[in-house]
């Protein structure tokens, strides 16, 4: 499978053989389920957390007698039915949920994301990404100027997380100066993970050949 290679001018300088086992994976919806929901329980914090009718305060005595005032009958004020009585189903922050994800089916995932990406056309490959002087306004202008490169006109759009930008290594020029962009998420490969990648409109991949041998690395693993 043969990609285009640009620079972070938009210009087109080299192309690339995208190896099968990465990038061409058939779509697995009940893997790729299975994962991001998992993902997202594991970032859940499990804090929330209501008061059963056992635990608030009152209620000790009968509001009422049982017959002849022509109300309804009530044992407690403590009742959920009641203001400011016990919460019935409410959460609690004893729950666990946490879910055990095998780290083969979290890489299965994330190749077999990635793979539909390149099918629809969503991942650009960049030579690579450098700033300068830390400035915002040159992320943006390396931005505008990849949005120029055809089927990417929308990578510049102002949605939070509409780009996954990612790098082999960590940069602190770059990370200061893309951080400020509200529509791009600057991370390194290493952090890459399917819910990012489901969550991305585009994914831009810098140095292209070290993110193939680091994937690569996680298929042996």
């Amino acid at each position: 499978m043969e990609t285009k290679v640009y620079n972070q001018n938009g210009k087109e300088v080299s192309s690339l053989t995208l190896p099968e086992n990465i990038f061409g994976l058939p779509w697995n919806a009940d893997l790729v389920h299975q994962v991001v929901v998992g993902m997202m329980s594991n970032k859940r914090a499990g804090t929330a957390d209501t008061k059963d009718r056992a635990e608030v305060s009152g209620g000790g005595k009968k509001p009422w007698q049982q017959k002849g005032t022509g109300r309804a009958r009530h044992g407690s004020s403590r009742s959920p039915i009641w203001v400011g009585g016990g919460n019935a189903h409410g959460p609690l922050s004893a729950k666990n949920y946490k879910k055990k994800i095998n780290s083969k089916m979290k890489a299965k995932a994330l190749l077999t994301v990635l793979s539909a990406k390149v099918r629809e056309g969503k991942v650009l490959f960049v030579d690579k990404v450098e700033v300068k002087d830390s400035k915002t306004k040159e992320a943006g202008e390396i931005m505008k100027s990849l949005a120029s490169v055809k089927d990417f006109e929308n990578l510049v759009f102002d949605k939070k997380g509409n780009v996954k930008l990612f790098s082999v290594s960590k940069n602190d020029a770059n990370r200061l100066s893309f951080r400020n962009l509200p529509f791009v998420n600057l991370e390194t490969v290493s952090q890459m993970n399917p819910l990012d990648i489901v969550n991305a409109r585009y994914v831009i991949i810098t140095e292209p050949a070290e993110t193939i041998e680091f994937l690569n690395s996680k298929i042996a693993k």
